[in-house]
């Protein structure tokens, strides 16, 4: 795979939380955290307050982890004032990436496809504040464009993965062409902003797919380094470890595809793998 290759949150919000009381696999292969902060990031989505705030709001912050069962994360850094990657421009050649260049512990979360819309997910995100990123599909989401609707008011992305979840390496480029540019337009349309990233199903794609998504004002492919499964990560890297910048893939699961386990189960067991090995989260959008 190529190597080229999170508004603000109210801290009495998450004082109140503290007071009362985790489609198909989408790799070849198979197929954390933060705390909410109280200023927006470039990006314009929450995300963890920053390292250098009160004791109360990180006392807050910390019992809605226990409410979790999970350990608090660290809060990422402030964002790059330089974006690491650079992305298309007009008539140049989309990138494709799987990880962001950095030395930073910081990985980024990034969900897929859209077939489960659990309740308790919004509720663990809105608790949490933790930054990810919604590469969705509109045959999976277009039965309640409103659950992801929730997703994205906490200040996480919405960008491209087709509109029928093909494999695109066994389309021709009109066909490619529709699949990314459909779902372009019907997610402007239901979210009001137009994807920057495209995600191809399965990771599978050609140069077709590269035109495709230009054509069709993406500025970048996005593909991934761990996919989560239940409880544990597949890991592509031989030292099965994260590595800073890697961009970490999971879906909008639930029971019936999780062996009985919820996708805010599956959630909690990937945050705390991520904090077991002394990383946190930090926004996608904020590096590309």
């Amino acid at each position: 795979m190529n190597r080229w290759i999170r508004g603000a949150a109210l801290v009495c919000a998450l004082l109140a939380t503290a007071t009362t009381t985790s489609c198909v696999a989408e790799s070849q292969a198979d197929a954390g955290s933060t705390a909410p902060s109280t200023s927006p990031s470039p990006s314009g989505r929450s995300s963890q307050p920053s390292r250098g705030q009160g004791a109360d709001a990180r006392a807050g912050v910390e019992a809605a982890y226990r409410k979790w069962g999970i350990k608090p994360l660290a809060a990422p850094p402030a964002p790059p004032a330089v974006k690491p990657v650079k992305l298309r421009a007009d008539g140049g050649r989309v990138p494709v990436i799987s990880e962001i260049p950095t030395r930073e512990k910081i990985v980024f979360l990034t969900f897929d496809d859209g077939t489960e819309k659990d309740p308790q997910f919004v509720t663990m995100m809105r608790e949490l504040r933790i930054p990810f990123t919604m590469f969705l599909t509109d045959a999976a989401i277009r039965a309640d464009y409103g659950y992801f609707k929730k997703l994205q008011a906490l200040g996480n992305g919405v960008q491209n993965h087709t509109l029928t979840h093909p494999d695109l390496r066994t389309l021709g480029a009109s066909a490619q062409k529709q699949e990314i540019c459909g779902q372009q337009s019907r997610l402007k349309d239901e979210y009001g902003t137009t994807p920057r990233l495209l995600r191809p199903p399965y990771g599978n794609w050609n140069e077709d797919t590269r035109a495709a998504a230009a054509s069709c004002g993406l500025e970048a492919i996005v593909l991934w380094r761990e996919s989560m499964q239940i409880k544990n990560m597949q890991y592509q890297s031989p030292s099965r470890k994260l590595q800073p910048g890697d961009i970490i893939l999971a879906h909008f699961r639930g029971p019936a595809e999780l062996k009985g386990t919820t996708i805010t189960e599956m959630t909690a067991n990937l945050l705390r793998h991520i904090q077991e090995q002394g990383f946190t989260v930090a926004a996608l959008e904020d590096y590309l």
